[in-house]
């Protein structure tokens, strides 16, 4: 299976690149005689890369309207700190390797849509011609991290030395499929569904079972397909999700042009639906096919054989069970770089936690991946801190790469931390389950509830009380 789904992401040999696209059109295969890099893209879509400059896909930031106290701030993964990789600035781009010389890091630029500089707020040409349009565009396109003539690292397609064989993947054209956003969303967070929990490799090639949206046999939808937006801005942020470009636009299961906000037959399930949101029921498991991090602890580092490198202690599951939560369906609390920690009722950082409650008439319950770390804080001025990963995976000196990451993205030396908890959730949305399978009423209203009624605002469940009451 996962030899399966590496072709389908793209993972080619040359001779396969090659052989398996002879004597196919693609759209733009007369445009261009040879690719010569993003310059040859500018030469008639510069202003699409003038937009996409401005894209929170390039910038890694946007506005912040729904984040609790962001103060007007543009926020992203560029200038936050989070509890998976921490921050890409003191771990751009990079290859680490072991004393074996096995890759450890190629740095978090790998899954950045530019070919290695850091985005900058002003746009200029050396800007534009590093954003790399094949990694979205071009079916088949593959890169890897190569010197150039500074020195430097930088992204090169892997066909960088073989003209022909880049012409021909270059003219492969197409609007972003679910390969080619999986290619980075599905790896986030260091391995393959590491982070999100229900975006995996496998919606490439999924079954009616596994996804009836991106079923291969069914309506084999693609990311964009729901996720469509204007300028390469893109609709659609979950809850931990900082910056959202496009908050006019909300996707959710009952638009009109999706399911509408009467989609049962059932008046009883469309009046629940009103409370419920569509995937607390729809989604009963997530991570069906490979496991997901449910817990990273930074603080306790680890020497492990099996990958030849130094890591967190961390606790991964498969077929896990959603955690359940009110939310309003746009706001939540987050933690700001720079600004003292926020904790929730437990003592936990609130990396990124959902706001809404049951007196709320907007908010709803939906499913969550309830993921928990623990991470570095500076010791004065109370801040959450990024570690560089790719130091610490090699030499396994955490107080190092602490206070390295540290120096290089608050400018503070020698920084003296300590270690505190983090939540974080993460909304459910993929790996949409059929009518079938979703949940029955006994699942949350029986004796096996998998609610936690109290922590949802009930004293106990609300449908038994209602059933007592009318049994007497």
């Amino acid at each position: 299976m996962l030899k399966k789904t590496i072709l389908l992401l793209g993972v080619f040999s040359l001779g396969v690149a090659l052989s398996g696209f002879a004597g196919q059109k693609y759209s733009h295969q007369e445009y261009f005689e040879h690719y010569e890099g993003t310059k040859t893209c500018l030469q008639c879509h510069e202003d699409e890369a003038k937009s996409f400059f401005h894209s929170q896909h390039y910038q890694w930031k946007a506005a912040a309207p729904n984040v609790v106290d962001s103060h007007g701030k543009e926020l992203g993964k560029i200038n936050m700190v989070n509890d998976f990789c921490t921050n890409p600035v003191p771990n751009w781009i990079e290859k680490t390797l072991n004393d074996k010389g096995k890759v450890l890091e190629l740095g978090c630029s790998k899954c950045h849509a530019g070919r290695g500089m850091l985005p900058s707020s002003e746009m200029s040409q050396q800007q534009l011609e590093n954003i790399d349009c094949l990694i979205c565009h071009a079916h088949g396109y593959r890169r890897d991290l190569y010197k150039n003539e500074a020195g430097e690292f930088e992204w090169k397609p892997i066909l960088w030395k073989n003209p022909e064989g880049m012409d021909s993947v270059a003219k492969r054209i197409t609007k972003p499929t679910k390969v080619m956003c999986l290619r980075c969303h599905a790896g986030s967070g260091g391995g393959p569904n590491f982070k999100r929990g229900d975006i995996e490799y496998y919606l490439s090639e999924a079954d009616y079972d596994f996804d009836i949206h991106m079923d291969v046999d069914g309506n084999d939808m693609n990311c964009i397909d729901c996720h469509a937006g204007a300028d390469h801005k893109i609709p659609g942020p979950g809850a931990d999700i900082a910056g959202n470009e496009m908050p006019e636009k909300r996707v959710l299961c009952d638009n009109e042009e999706c399911h509408g906000n009467a989609p049962h037959e059932q008046a009883l399930l469309n009046t629940h639906a009103r409370r419920v949101f569509c995937t607390a029921c729809h989604i009963p498991e997530f991570a069906k096919e490979d496991a997901t991090n449910m817990k990273r602890d930074w603080s306790a580092g680890h020497y492990s054989e099996a990958k030849g490198k130094y890591t967190y202690t961390g606790t991964f599951e498969k077929n896990v069970t959603p955690a359940y939560h009110w939310w309003n369906g746009k706001d939540v609390n987050m933690q700001v770089a720079g600004e003292a920690v926020k904790t929730d009722a437990e003592g936990r950082i609130m990396v990124a936690v959902p706001v809404g409650s049951r007196q709320d008439p907007e908010s709803r319950i939906f499913a969550f991946k309830k993921y928990e770390a623990v991470m570095p804080v500076l010791k004065d001025k109370r801040w959450i801190l990024p570690i560089q990963t790719g130091d610490f995976y090699k030499t396994g000196d955490m107080d190092a790469s602490v206070r390295e990451a540290t120096e290089e993205f608050y400018g503070i030396k020698d920084a003296q931390f300590d270690w505190m908890p983090t939540i974080h959730y993460m909304g459910l949305f993929h790996e949409v389950t059929p009518a079938y399978s979703a949940l029955r009423c006994l699942d949350c209203h029986g004796p096996d509830t998998r609610l936690d009624w109290k922590a949802l605002g009930y004293d106990k469940d609300p449908l038994g009380a209602i059933l007592m009451a009318a049994s007497h």
